[in-house]
């Protein structure tokens, strides 16, 4: 996002990046991310001689957590909150004057997670309000928007791809699957991009102990470096093939007209097929 802010994308015609995963998929919806950061301000006493006199924020924490879990009957199946309590207090004897917690929310779009962040936010005031505390919510520096697809460049890669071996796991999957969230989100919406994710030779989780051996071991060495290939092969394809980059340029311009709710998305949609099968493959 820096980088986006300093100009260092203007001028360029696509930009491409790899991502590990458990499978092999030339787009994932990778969604919108919003982090918070959330502290209450109490008043500290003595919790057995005199705990009236206190103010209690570890109970303001508490309730806005529990607020958030009762949220999630009315959330969407899409969006995700969750979060840690990084601050409770200090000692059990002493009403806790001080709390923090640490939020991150995520939708499909930034017009779904405006709406969420809305009704996150007002959890954490409503427990501000039950404890008397005071509440100060405060944003990340940056969101993380929704990775944009370009259908034309998943499609060159796609066909790259095959031809080095690579076996794609369907398109049912890809449109019910979810993932995380990326700064290459928002620099889809400033340049067509391609984000594909690939198989390192593992079915271990990402971000746990086991990920990380096998991302490190010498059989992961060559699903990388196909995966590179794919996109080099890609790369050329888009110089060299004439009319190409035109195309992958509408398909940008398409799209970002659809995010921002300026077309039907029904006409945008009516070319594209669906696949079925089962959502693995190595």
């Amino acid at each position: 996002i820096d980088l986006i802010n300093a100009g260092a994308f203007d001028g360029l015609d696509v930009v491409f990046m790899a991502h590990p995963s458990q499978e092999n998929a030339a787009y994932l919806p990778d969604v919108a991310e919003h982090d918070v950061t959330v502290k209450y301000y109490g008043k500290a006493s003595h919790a057995a001689a005199y705990p009236w006199e206190g103010v209690n924020a570890l109970d303001a924490a508490v309730l806005a957590y529990n607020n958030l879990s009762v949220l999630r009957q009315q959330m969407k199946p899409t969006w995700r909150v969750h979060g840690v309590i990084k601050n409770g207090g200090v000692k059990p004897n002493i009403i806790p004057s001080y709390t923090e917690l640490e939020f991150y929310l995520r939708a499909p779009s930034m017009k779904d997670l405006s709406v969420l962040t809305e009704k996150v936010e007002n959890c954490f005031k409503s427990a501000a309000l039950a404890t008397g505390c005071k509440v100060e919510i405060k944003g990340g520096e940056n969101d993380y928007y929704n990775v944009l697809p370009n259908k034309s460049l998943q499609k060159v890669y796609k066909e790259n791809g095959k031809k080095l071996g690579i076996e794609f796991i369907s398109e049912d999957c890809i449109l019910n699957g979810l993932s995380g969230s990326t700064d290459f989100g928002n620099v889809t919406f400033v340049v067509p991009g391609l984000h594909p994710y690939f198989y390192i030779g593992s079915d271990a989780l990402n971000h746990t102990e086991q990920y990380t051996e096998a991302a490190g071991s010498q059989n992961a060495q060559f699903y990388a470096l196909r995966t590179a290939k794919a996109l080099a092969m890609t790369a050329l394809d888009v110089i060299f093939k004439p009319g190409l980059l035109d195309i992958v340029r509408e398909d940008f311009r398409q799209v970002k007209l659809k995010e921002e709710g300026q077309i039907n998305p029904v006409e945008l949609n009516k070319e594209s097929g669906v696949g079925t099968g089962a959502c693995a493959s190595h």
